[in-house]
């Protein structure tokens, strides 16, 4: 028993200690336009969807936007680079993807395009198209016209750069994307809940199950900092440690696939400051 609850102690504190604060979640990736805010209304959200849907298909590049209430603890450069890691934007190979975010209560605004386009996007022009077109409608408090605005500019810029055609036949990419994240959270929750179900052999199979399903939830959320997966990770984890039988003979596995237009991760960039609104765009790394 004394194992058990080191063991219980440690998946607890793991979280908190990796992170010492707990991060701003990544959203879900199920559309080019990501809106946590409820800023923008169905209306002007699809139409950007639209134009993001057309550029993919004409170019093969893909246009995303992020809206969030806030990027704290990190500051928004450190927040984008964990939201391209983890929704790998653009193709691999080509890295032609282009991240906008804004954190809304932050005030902050961030373009960070991936190598395939530093020649359309360099940080100077990530920085113009923030001042000309991003803050000013902000200020005015017109966040739906600012995000126009300016991803008509990004679009006008990509169809600019000589880039390699989309594959023949090749699909744009739909919502219901994150198929690492949902992989990582299914793998998570057998590991944990078959793991917990050794340790807690002994406990009631409901306590077992409860235990299970915590232990797994918080390991996905250590993993992916997703508040679904991390629920599916522990419905996963409650079943798994709830099953009879000796604890290691279960196995199990299956998950969902999902396209991936690859990418890499960046960083990095100059910072912007008026008004009260500040931002920038940049590259480091990335493969």
């Amino acid at each position: 028993m004394r194992l058990a609850t080191a063991l219980l102690a440690l998946l607890l504190w793991l979280p908190l200690a990796s992170h010492g604060q707990q991060l701003a979640p990544v959203p879900a990736l199920d559309s080019p336009v990501v809106d946590t805010t409820g800023t923008l209304d169905a209306a002007q959200k699809q139409a950007l969807v639209q134009q993001a849907l057309d550029l993919q298909q004409r170019k093969g590049s893909q246009l995303q936007v992020l809206v969030v209430p806030t990027t704290q603890p990190e500051d928004i450069a450190q927040y984008t680079t964990r939201v391209f890691e983890q929704w790998q934007i653009g193709r691999k190979g080509v890295d032609d993807g282009v991240l906008l975010v804004v954190a809304k209560d932050d005030r902050r605004v961030r373009i960070e395009p991936g190598y395939g386009l530093e020649g359309a996007i360099p940080d100077a022009i990530a920085n113009r198209v923030i001042q000309e077109y991003l803050v000013p409608r902000f200020r005015s408090g017109d966040y739906a016209g600012g995000i126009t605005d300016a991803t008509a500019v990004l679009v006008r810029l990509i169809d600019g750069e000589d880039l390699p055609a989309p594959v023949s036949g090749q699909q744009v990419r739909e919502p219901g994307g994150g198929g690492d994240t949902w992989f990582l959270a299914l793998f998570t929750g057998v590991f944990a809940g078959s793991l917990l179900r050794g340790v807690f052999s002994r406990a009631p199979r409901p306590l077992r199950g409860l235990l299970g399903g915590a232990g797994a939830a918080l390991a996905a959320f250590l993993f992916t900092s997703t508040l679904l997966a991390s629920g599916l990770a522990g419905i996963v984890g409650l079943i798994v440690a709830m099953l009879s039988g000796h604890p290691g003979r279960f196995a199990g596995g299956g998950g969902w696939g999902g396209g991936s237009w690859g990418g890499g991760s960046w960083g990095g960039g100059g910072g912007f400051g008026g008004g009260g609104w500040g931002g920038g765009g940049g590259r480091s790394g990335g493969g």
